[in-house]
Parts: C-alpha cells; sequence; structure tokens
C-alpha cells in the first residue's frame, strides 16, 4: 500500500482500502486457492479479517466495523 511500516498507533494507521478492492483481492486469492470462504462474501470476509491486525480501514470503517456491516448486510447489492 506504500506507507512505511505502522508505529503501533492507531493514528498513524492511514490506509483505507475500498471494499471493492478488497473484493478483487478475494477473488484472486481463491483463485489461487489460498481462501477457504464458500462464496465470494466469505472469502472477503477473510481479506478483511487481515485488515484488522494492519490496521486497515474500509470504506472509511476500521475493519471490525466493516465486518459488522457485511454481517448485517447493509452492503450485500455491493456482492452482486
Amino acid at each position: 500500500m506504500g506507507v512505511q511500516k505502522c508505529n503501533g498507533s492507531l493514528d498513524a494507521a492511514v490506509e483505507d482500502l475500498p471494499l471493492e478492492k478488497a473484493m478483487e483481492v478475494a477473488r484472486e486469492k481463491a483463485g489461487l486457492g489460498h481462501l477457504t470462504g464458500a462464496d465470494l462474501k466469505a472469502q472477503t470476509r477473510e481479506i478483511i479479517g487481515t485488515c484488522v491486525s494492519m490496521r486497515v480501514k474500509i470504506d472509511g470503517h476500521w475493519a471490525v466495523e466493516a465486518l459488522e456491516i457485511i454481517s448485517k448486510g447493509e452492503w450485500d447489492e455491493r456482492f452482486n
């Protein structure tokens, strides 16, 4: 993503990944057999799970919040 290693503070976490990019990564990784999710939504959740530890936001939301939004179905139309 082109940013120096994070120093551990939340203030230093400046990356914001669009959901569509996370979906693109999920498609690529799934094609290589690296993900276990049954569908694109589940595979994208796997990618976003990695974003939690990397302190990367998804569409302006912390990754944990993005996972909750997906669980509630609020972004379902974006997976079609």
